[in-house]
């Protein structure tokens, strides 16, 4: 999951490029969905991958534009796979 936060200063040039670009992934990652929220500068991107590096990539092409962060997240199934191999259930 990316979230992100157009730095100040830079809203016109980080939409500006978002309108002439789209903000295509590159290979490697799969875009679930893209939400904005109205009125701010944030927004969030879920994308499925298996690789880190592409993740990095995409960060990267937007990073003299916006704060990203970038967080793995799991399913509830994942998750309680996980979960009962720490606590045995």
């Amino acid at each position: 999951m990316f979230s992100w936060k157009i730095t100040p200063g830079h809203h016109k040039p980080a939409t500006e490029g978002f309108l002439k670009s789209g903000a295509p992934m590159p290979e490697g990652l799969t875009m679930i969905g893209r939400w904005h929220a109205p009125g701010s500068v944030r927004g969030w991107l879920l994308v499925e991958a298996n690789d880190p590096k592409p993740l990095y990539e995409h960060a990267a092409q937007w990073a003299n534009l916006l704060d990203v962060q970038v967080t793995p997240i799991v399913e509830d199934n994942e998750a309680a796979q996980a979960l009962s191999k720490v606590y045995g259930k």
